[in-house]
């Protein structure tokens, strides 16, 4: 086991990657020699050569379409896209190209080795252009995964799921925690499940639900409930696309319950996709309505970014209302 914090164990798992299979390609703006603008892909290009960690020109569809060509050929193509909020000119090889290209091609072709990584995500300042949440634009097609970590631990071992897996995916990361979330991560290989659900803390009383970085703000939230003699389930979903219906409907059977957060705006974010189907499936179990903590409906403001963030207190707020409804 080694301290790392959540950058060191994405880097860990690029090198881990490249070193396992010549086939393994990393590349995007400035993340050649540079490492990226975190300094996510440091030392990769000493490692293993310019021809397998470089830079690419600043077009975001062009990165996507050579990515889905590298894929289609049998490599496994790992493209940077330098923050979330610069994936959409990319969204038509994405949504169109990569998630679809299996289907066209009736399984005679696949671009599986695809893997699209992006820190997403507000809490750095960062205004309205370095801190949207897009993850539920991407959720509504089939043919993709999306993966979103909290912590270093979880982080290395989807990213090792998702580079080695069958099928497209969006790996997410939480940028706010790139150097905020240190913990044990394993120095070897080890995978994750991608679409497993993670139980973070068991309780009776209530289910508290996020992913990515938004399950601090429920962590926390839930230890100010716990003040009150409120007994919260926290659960990170972990996978955003296919999502661990059955864990999270499991726990709200027993707790008749459930607040969901993000950070994304509230209208047509992903927190109502799982109101809407554990609805469905918990409809008589329920003892409160479901609440959604979410983003407004505004850009990313960098000047009431405090006002705007969706911190453990809103959380807190709602876990009370629900349990005093």
């Amino acid at each position: 086991m080694a301290k790392m914090n959540l950058l060191q164990a994405i880097n860990n798992a690029l090198d881990i990657a490249m070193a396992k299979s010549d086939k393994v390609y990393s590349f995007g703006e400035d993340t050649g020699a540079f490492g990226g603008v975190f300094r996510a892909t440091s030392g990769l290009t000493e490692k293993y050569g310019r021809h397998r960690n470089f830079n690419t020109p600043l077009v975001e569809q062009g990165i996507l379409g050579f990515a889905n060509g590298l894929a289609s050929q049998g490599s496994y193509a790992i493209a940077e896209i330098q923050f979330g909020d610069y994936i959409f000119p990319a969204f038509d090889q994405i949504v169109n190209e990569s998630a679809k290209f299996r289907y066209r091609s009736g399984n005679e072709f696949d671009v599986g080795g695809l893997t699209i990584r992006t820190p997403y995500g507000g809490g750095i300042a960062g205004g309205h252009y370095h801190s949207q949440s897009p993850e539920a634009y991407f959720a509504h097609t089939p043919g993709l995964k999306i993966v979103m970590p909290r912590n270093p631990y979880m982080a290395k071992g989807l990213l090792l799921s998702a580079i080695f897996d069958k099928n497209p995916v969006l790996f997410m990361e939480p940028k706010r925690l790139y150097r905020a979330s240190v913990g044990e991560v394993p120095e070897e290989e080890y995978t994750l499940e991608l679409g497993k659900a993670d139980v973070v803390k068991e309780g009776k009383d209530i289910t508290v639900l996020a992913w990515g970085a938004q399950v601090e703000m429920a962590e926390k939230a839930a230890e100010m409930a716990a003040n009150d003699g409120i007994d919260c389930e926290v659960i990170d979903l972990v996978s955003i696309l296919p999502w661990d219906v059955e864990t999270v409907a499991e726990s709200v059977r027993k707790t008749g319950r459930l607040v969901i957060t993000q950070e994304a705006p509230i209208t047509g974010g992903f927190a109502s996709e799982v109101a809407a189907t554990i609805q469905d499936e918990c409809f008589l179990y329920l003892e409160s309505p479901i609440a959604r903590v979410c983003g407004l409906d505004t850009p990313y403001p960098l000047s009431h970014e405090k006002e705007y963030f969706v911190d453990h207190l809103k959380v807190y707020e709602a876990i009370k209302a629900s349990m005093t409804y």
